[in-house]
Parts: C-alpha cells; sequence; structure tokens
C-alpha cells in the first residue's frame, strides 16, 4: 500500500474514451528500471534518425523540427492504447480547465474511435444537447473539416471559442440515412454535476451528470436539501450515474464514502505485471487533496443504511464504475440498469518540462473484491433495458483496447443477442416542441416515463425486495474466453 501522501497523487480520472489522471505533482520516471539488462534500442533510434533526415531532404514542404518532433511523440504515446496521449501545452491547459466545471465551448464528452471523433455524452443544458448532438454520434466533419485522424485536443481546440460565436458539425449516427449538419452558438458552459429530486415522500433521486472537484460536496448538499424537502429522513435513495462518462477519482472515492462504512475499501490500482498501487477508502484522507476540508461534514447519516439502487448504463463509465462497483461489492445497493462502459484503466498526465504533457495509462482499476472493470464493466445485479437506444458503444469496441486482466470475454456491442436488440421503427421526425419536451424529461425524473428510474424505485420502496437483490450479479458466471478463437486471432 502506498503511503497516505503519495496517494494524493494520480488521483484523477476521466472515463470513457478520453480516461484522465491529472497529477502535477508526478515528474518523469523511469518506467523500465527493472528491466536494466536491456539493451538500448540503438536500431531503432537509428531508423527514427533516418526518417527525419528524408523527411528533411524530399518533403516537398519544409517542416519545422519542432512540428515533426511533436508529430513523432502524439504517434509514440497515440500508438499505446485508446485513452494514452500526447497534449501541447494548449491541450494540457485545456485538460485542467475542464476539471474545474466551467469551460467556453459546445458541452459534450468527445473520444476517438476508428479514426474519427466520437461523442461520448452531451452534457446536459448546453448547446450540444440543445441542438440534439446525442450519445454515440461520430463528429465526421467540424465546420466542413473533417476529422479523420484527428486527436481529441485537436478537436477540442477547434470546438472551443469566443462565446457567442457559431460552429457547423456534420454528425454520423447510427441508423441515420444521411449526415446530420447541426449549426450550434458556443457558449460559457457551466458544468452543474448535481441534480436532485423528490419523486415521492420519502424516497429522494440524485443524479451526477459528471465527478468534478465540487461534486462531493454537491452531493452532501443535495442530501440535506431533500430531506428539507421531505420534512424528515428518506426511506430510500436512487443514484443514477446513466450516461455520467467519469471525471475526478477523488470525487469518485467521496461520494462511494456518503453511502459506506467509514473506511472501507473502494477501489484499489495494479500496475505493470500486476504489482499492487493505491489502495483508497471511504475516509477523507483518500477523498481530500491538498488540506482541503472533509465536503461530506454534516452529511446525513441515514445515507449510510436506506435502502439504495444505482442506475447505469453503456454510457457509465471510469468514475462512475468505481462508484457503482464499490456499492455493489459491499452489498450497499442493488445495480439497476444495463452494463456499464468497460473503462477500468488508469492515465497519469505527467507534465513535461517544456510546457507540455503527456497522458499515458499506467494502471488498471479493481473493485473491492478484486474485480477488474476493463472491457467488461459492471453488470447490473437487475437487467432493465432502455426501449430508446438502439446501439451501445464500449470499450471493447475501441480499436487497440487493453484486455481484461482476469479472463473472460470482453464487452463488446457485438456480444449483444440478436433476439435482445431493439427493432428500430420508422418514425416522423421530432417537432421542435417535441425536442424541447425530450430535454426537459431528461432534467425531471419520471418513473411513469422511465422503466429504469421505476424499477429503481419499486426495489427502494420494497426492502424485502431491495435485499434479495443486493449482489445478484455476483452470481451470475463469467463467461470465458475461448481459447481457440484466442489462437485463431493470433494467426
Amino acid at each position: 500500500m502506498m503511503k497516505p501522501t503519495l496517494k494524493k497523487v494520480a488521483i484523477y480520472t476521466l472515463g470513457a474514451f478520453s480516461g484522465i489522471a491529472l497529477s502535477l505533482s508526478v515528474q518523469s520516471f523511469a518506467a523500465g528500471k527493472e528491466k536494466k539488462d536491456e539493451p538500448f534500442p540503438v536500431q531503432s533510434i537509428r531508423a527514427i534518425a533516418e526518417v527525419y533526415g528524408q523527411i528533411k531532404a524530399n518533403y516537398y514542404q519544409d517542416k519545422a523540427d519542432s512540428e515533426l518532433f511533436e508529430g513523432a511523440m502524439k504517434g509514440m504515446v497515440g500508438g499505446l492504447d485508446p485513452h494514452s496521449e500526447y497534449m501541447d501545452k494548449k491541450g494540457y491547459a485545456d485538460l485542467k480547465e475542464s476539471t474545474k466545471g466551467e469551460f467556453g465551448g459546445l458541452g459534450m464528452e468527445i473520444g476517438q474511435e476508428d479514426g474519427f471523433v466520437k461523442v461520448v455524452a452531451p452534457i446536459e443544458d448546453t448547446p450540444a444537447e440543445r441542438a440534439g448532438v446525442k450519445s454515440g454520434d461520430f463528429i465526421v466533419k467540424i465546420n466542413n473539416e473533417s476529422t479523420r485522424g484527428m486527436t481529441v485536443s485537436q478537436a477540442v481546440k477547434k470546438m472551443r471559442g469566443k462565446p457567442g460565436t457559431k460552429i457547423t458539425l456534420t454528425l454520423s449516427r447510427k441508423n441515420a440515412d444521411k449526415p446530420i449538419v447541426v449549426n450550434l452558438t458556443r457558449a460559457i458552459i457551466k458544468v452543474k454535476s448535481v441534480r436532485h429530486h423528490l419523486l415521492e415522500p420519502g424516497y429522494g433521486y440524485i443524479r451526477i451528470t459528471q465527478f468534478q472537484e465540487q461534486t462531493v460536496e454537491a452531493l452532501n448538499k443535495a442530501a440535506q436539501d431533500l430531506i428539507k424537502q421531505n420534512k424528515g429522513p428518506l426511506k430510500g435513495i436512487i443514484l443514477d450515474l446513466r450516461d455520467d462518462p467519469g471525471g475526478l477519482l477523488n470525487s469518485a472515492v467521496g461520494i462511494s464514502a456518503a453511502f459506506l462504512k467509514d473506511n472501507a475499501p473502494v477501489v484499489s490500482t495494479k500496475g505493470r505485471d500486476g504489482k499492487a498501487g493505491m489502495s483508497l477508502k471511504a475516509t477523507p484522507e483518500d477523498y481530500t487533496i491538498f488540506g482541503e476540508s472533509d465536503p461530506l461534514t454534516g452529511l446525513p447519516q441515514e445515507l449510510k443504511t436506506i435502502p439504495m439502487t444505482v442506475l447505469i448504463n453503456a454510457g457509465s463509465a471510469s468514475a462512475s464504475e468505481i462508484v457503482s462497483g464499490a456499492l455493489q461489492d459491499h452489498k450497499r445497493a442493488v445495480i439497476v440498469g444495463t452494463q456499464s462502459f468497460g473503462k477500468g484503466s488508469v492515465q497519469t498526465v505527467i507534465p513535461l518540462s517544456n510546457g507540455t504533457a503527456m497522458k499515458i495509462t499506467t494502471a488498471l482499476y479493481y473493485t473491492p473484491n478484486d474485480r477488474s472493470i476493463q472491457a467488461q464493466g459492471i453488470v447490473p445485479d437487475v437487467e432493465v433495458k432502455d426501449k430508446e437506444r438502439t446501439y451501445e458503444s464500449r470499450e471493447a469496441d475501441l480499436v487497440g483496447h487493453i484486455g481484461n486482466p482476469l479472463g473472460g470475454e470482453d464487452v463488446n456491442s457485438s456480444n449483444e443477442d440478436a433476439a435482445d436488440r431493439v427493432t428500430v421503427e420508422a418514425k416522423k421526425p421530432k417537432t421542435d416542441k417535441e425536442k424541447e419536451e425530450d430535454i426537459i424529461a431528461r432534467r425531471t425524473p419520471n418513473p411513469a416515463k422511465d422503466d429504469q428510474l421505476r424499477k429503481a424505485l419499486e426495489l427502494v420502496k420494497d426492502p424485502a425486495q431491495w435485499q434479495k437483490s443486493l449482489g445478484l450479479a455476483a452470481k451470475k458466471p463469467v463467461v470465458k474466453k475461448d481459447k481457440k478463437d484466442d489462437k485463431d486471432d493470433d494467426k
């Protein structure tokens, strides 16, 4: 186990495709110390120098050395896995800005797949959401410029800008006959990460859209406000993590701590060759940073004991999976919905001497029961499909993704049984009024129109059934990889 002071390093993670661990105090380190006897790759270095020389001598344009070397670094880091990336100064600044919960732009979490920029999830009440941008959309053009081969940082740079300025995105959507063109106006994006609602007397609902610096404190305030609205203690609570792409790891630990017993294990990491890394628990020491006060001070204590359900889907990634995995392992909550995204890798951002940074995968996350989330995700105890979602994209769909270290079949979109897929019927385009009603419905929870939420509410209202449903997913057998298929893949 790492010393407490070291646990404050590298405890940030942003989910789905662009998982991030921000660790400003981490300096460059020698990753290969244990392999001192490995020969220096002289031939490879010579080949790189030869490529550089040929470009300088024969390319039709004269390229600056800085541009060539930056391209080489991007290729070196970006080729490791879907979440590793070299960031220039602007990209690094944008990353740090995004964790604050306020920035200028369109309001969506994006990643990369098959050489194109892909929408992980639009952020609530932003230009992107109001324009109808959906999770799973590919952004194929930004202002008529193709995004093929464009990095996430480059796409972010092009989409962010001065509030009030216009931008046009061309989207490719699953089951759409032709590209979708949307015109948006940039705005200051102030992400409200926690929303709450009293569903009915005694039963509260809290939604987390992203794990940010103030999320733990905001959850505490939301819980206190729900009790005030209820005019007394709550009988049950629903935590909605659907389409939450992740965020800061210390916030994920803090949210878990709000519902778990003090000092309960939340998440651990293992690095190269399965070497143990961080081990974080439900204690202020592990979810507060830089000497801040405990954001859970004054938290209503019934949150640690009343029946609780957690809503997840394929858009729930990284930090969302850490929280749902911890609550599931401790049998504190019944997980309801569909299998989560499956991003269980740790990315550490290492600042470089020239003001840039590199984000690389350094470890994998494990739940308290030593389960790996990677490429499999969290399986709900009670599965309830969303009839509106006709296609799901997961970590295992990404080219070059890391497989699950514990074995078992990676879960991607092709794993879904054809019989379980929702048939897409031809429908008339929605009117502007209908689109507006959809947006409002997403912000105001309504069990009558939301099958997953209705089931989650039924469970917390029936303690006996809730108790029976705790940990049901743990009893399901793990689907093992077909060794014959593995051999075939190696050919």
